[in-house]
């Protein structure tokens, strides 16, 4: 494990990241999700992919990259993102992303878009996750916020202020029209029984996205651990190729 310090708005991000056969000239960035790490995107695909250099990174507040104290978007974390590769002197040719690395990922428009189940189109919330909000939001108008926190998400639990606030302002962007802007090759792989980003975002995105294409696949949001070397091949096959 490497890291590199980043200047950010005035604040320095320690950014930890591993690199996978580095004698390799064409490389692929592997982003992962919200509440998770470099270790498990590294554990599915590090065996994969031998021809192409693996750029793992943990994202600000994750893993063992820091967040300073600043509340982010997900445009901020694509800024630290390509400040980082610049760092390393590397012009990603693909990036891969799951989940919220997803919409990482699309806004660093690489030339090959490889998304994981990403997030980026909001899904309606459950009536009870809805009833939630509206009593903690009533909590806090009574002055009695402690109690708030019986019900905040599972994803949120245990952070910070500042990553906290971060959450809420990622899970809630609208994203169609980074879909839109994008313009490269972009494979779309789904779990078939994804409940956090149901397949129907996915056959949305791949209608967003022109000529993109969207392979479902069993599993569930972390489908990707059971297909890693099917979804190696695809990405070999399609995304370093000049015919594909």
């Amino acid at each position: 494990m490497a890291s590199k310090q980043i200047k950010y708005n005035s604040k320095t991000f320690t950014i930890s990241y591993d690199i996978v056969n580095p004698q390799m000239t064409n490389n692929i960035v592997i982003l992962h999700g919200w509440g998770s790490n470099k270790e498990i995107m590294k554990q599915a695909f590090g065996k994969h992919m031998q021809d192409l250099k693996h750029i793992y990174i943990d994202m600000p507040g994750f893993g063992s990259s820091n967040n300073p104290s600043i509340v982010l978007k997900s445009g901020d974390y694509a800024n630290i993102i390509s400040l980082f590769l610049n760092e390393l002197n590397v012009d990603a040719d693909i990036i891969a992303g799951h989940s919220f690395g997803g919409k990482v990922a699309t806004l660093l428009k690489p030339k090959c878009l490889v998304l994981l189940s990403s997030s980026g189109i909001l899904v309606p919330k459950p009536f009870s996750v809805r009833a939630k909000i509206f009593i903690s939001k009533f909590f806090k108008t009574i002055g009695i916020g402690k109690l708030t926190s019986m019900f905040v998400s599972p994803d949120a639990k245990g952070m910070s202020h500042e990553m906290y606030e971060t959450f809420k302002n990622v899970v809630n962007e609208e994203f169609e029209h980074n879909f839109e802007d994008f313009n490269g090759k972009a494979l779309l792989f789904w779990g078939k029984s994804d409940t956090a980003t149901p397949l129907w975002t996915a056959e949305k995105i791949q209608s967003i996205i022109k000529g993109s294409r969207l392979f479902p696949l069993d599993g569930d949001h972390f489908f990707f651990l059971k297909h890693a070397h099917l979804i190696s091949t695809n990405i070999e096959n399609l995304c370093t190729k000049e015919e594909a």
